[in-house]
């Protein structure tokens, strides 16, 4: 595998590092590149705790075989490939990163594994910035997810880094031919997942929030606070994509049997009728972290995560997450 053109400064100190065994420079040359590593393993694997596992483990990795590394590829490059075969090695052994039928009535499937990622941890590249958005979105995410793994892995060294299938099917050992049968076939599945989605992800995408999705998480939030139950159904398409993880996968639902499936499972009831809220984002997309205070609690206490996509300012999918469990987004417990 070759990069053209002469070896920069880092993969000229980075040689002199495996050259000498320096394990400490090693690993300030390799830690740079960790953020866009995660990012990479999350979007193969879909979960926050194995996209920090499998990074230490190309870190390992790397160390192991650092003799491999001859300069004939930029290190960058390097240490993709091995993130990718490590993303590989784990899904091959792991059937808990299928996913699963749903025995409800909806075409998609049950991705119970999915987490959401905290925008803090995103690259500051500005170069990986500008596709950020579009290729970190859940719906991405979780459409990703229903590829092969080497088809996956495929797609995204292809057309979400920008690699010459060359260079792909030289990292995941494959022929050119096969890259681009797969690449073919996954691009298929993805304009099924997304029919609605711009696929082209290598030219510029926004990635902050627009006035209009601020205005709707702002009137969600106000929703839950005022117990409005119509002004909650105004907000949703009727074609609303709906998920509340780990419970159940994406569904698709009409907006009043969405908000009859919440009310009869007690929203706005005693005991669920005392909300507060702020706005965030999560996968460079808008987010309500709703805080629920119960009868005979003084205070209200970090209860979910609404992660929200707006269409013509309404909440076109809507996946909700239990808030309780993920430390890594850093949020207050208390509000």
């Amino acid at each position: 595998m070759t990069d053209a053109g002469p070896l920069d400064a880092d993969e000229t100190t980075f040689l002199a590092a495996v050259r000498s065994g320096d394990a400490a420079r090693f690993a300030s040359l390799t830690e740079r590149h960790r953020r866009e590593l995660q990012v990479h393993c999350y979007r193969m694997l879909a979960n926050y705790d194995d996209a920090q596992d499998m990074t230490q483990e190309t870190f390992l990795r790397a160390w192991n075989k650092r003799e491999s590394f001859k300069g004939h590829a930029a290190l960058r490059t390097w240490l993709y490939r091995i993130a990718t075969n490590a993303c590989l090695d784990l899904l091959d052994k792991r059937n808990d990163r299928t996913p699963v039928p749903s025995e409800l009535p909806d075409p998609a499937s049950e991705l119970l594994y999915l987490q959401p990622y905290p925008d803090r941890m995103l690259p500051e590249d500005p170069q990986e910035s500008v596709v950020a958005r579009e290729t970190i979105e859940l719906a991405f995410i979780v459409s990703v997810q229903h590829l092969p793994p080497r088809q996956r892995a495929v797609l995204i060294l292809r057309d979400v880094l920008g690699w010459p299938a060359s260079k792909a099917a030289d990292a995941l050992a494959l022929t050119v031919a096969s890259v681009t049968s797969a690449l073919q076939r996954a691009r298929v599945t993805m304009r099924e997942q997304l029919p609605d989605r711009r696929l082209d992800w290598r030219s510029p995408a926004t990635h902050e929030l627009s006035d209009d999705e601020r205005a709707v998480v702002k009137a969600y939030i106000d929703a839950h606070e005022r117990n409005d139950l119509d002004g909650l159904t105004s907000l949703l398409r009727d074609d609303l994509r709906f998920a509340m993880l780990p419970e159940v996968g994406p569904v698709l639902m009409t907006a009043d049997d969405a908000v009859d499936g919440w009310v009869s499972g007690g929203l706005f009831r005693r005991g669920h009728d005392d909300w507060r809220g702020t706005i965030t984002m999560v996968n460079r997309m808008p987010a309500a972290v709703l805080y629920l205070r119960t009868p005979d609690d003084p205070v209200h206490r970090l209860f979910a995560l609404a992660v929200l996509h707006v269409v013509d300012g309404r909440i076109a999918e809507l996946i909700g997450f239990d808030a309780t469990d993920t430390p890594w987004l850093e949020l207050p417990p208390t509000l």
